[in-house]
């Protein structure tokens, strides 16, 4: 069976639910892994976790620093970073900090996803821009509880879908809108 989304690289939490997903390979959020490292190391204050979260923030620093030709070729700071997690893998938490170890226990199960953002341009290191194009359905289950209709909720992701388009374009979204309205007429 082929992939379901071929060539797509699927940034996520690592919900278990995202991996039976067929796609070219998966980036676990880097933003969620530097929030539970920040807790870890708050309530156990472990080198472990220290320095994973420093070996984080310094692929995203490297991620910043690519050229579109870094992506194609081999780049000695890229290997530095996949070395430096080759070897932090080697050395596992004591198995007393329970919290530490299983968040050690799933990095080390998904160790392939957790660098692909410094191998594919258009992949970021984090799930932020995904997070919030939800935002605003759940703002409005919030405030409304619901859609009164399939038809409605249908309307409001088509609708709140161009104008998120349309500001991710930086294009005016009033401008657009009326065009749309007038389209027809």
């Amino acid at each position: 069976m082929g992939a379901i989304l071929p060539g797509a690289v699927l940034c996520h939490d690592a919900w278990r639910a995202h991996f039976s997903l067929e796609c070219e390979t998966h980036q676990l959020c880097c933003a969620h892994l530097l929030r539970e490292l920040n807790y870890l190391t708050e309530l156990h204050n472990q080198p472990w976790s220290i320095q994973f979260k420093q070996l984080l923030l310094e692929a995203i620093n490297l991620k910043k620093k690519l050229t579109e030709r870094d992506y194609h070729t081999k780049h000695p700071d890229r290997d530095q970073v996949e070395k430096k997690f080759s070897k932090l893998l080697d050395r596992p938490p004591d198995k007393k900090y329970t919290e530490l170890y299983s968040f050690y226990k799933r990095i080390d199960k998904y160790k392939d996803y957790i660098f692909p953002f410094l191998y594919y341009q258009n992949v970021p290191p984090d799930n932020n821009a995904s997070e919030r194009a939800i935002r605003n359905i759940k703002v409005k289950q919030k405030i409304s509880g619901q859609f009164r209709s399939q038809q409605g909720a249908r309307d409001f992701a088509i609708i709140r879908s161009i104008i998120d388009t349309l500001i991710k374009r930086s294009e005016n979204v009033f401008q657009n809108l009326q065009i749309i309205a007038n389209f027809g007429t």
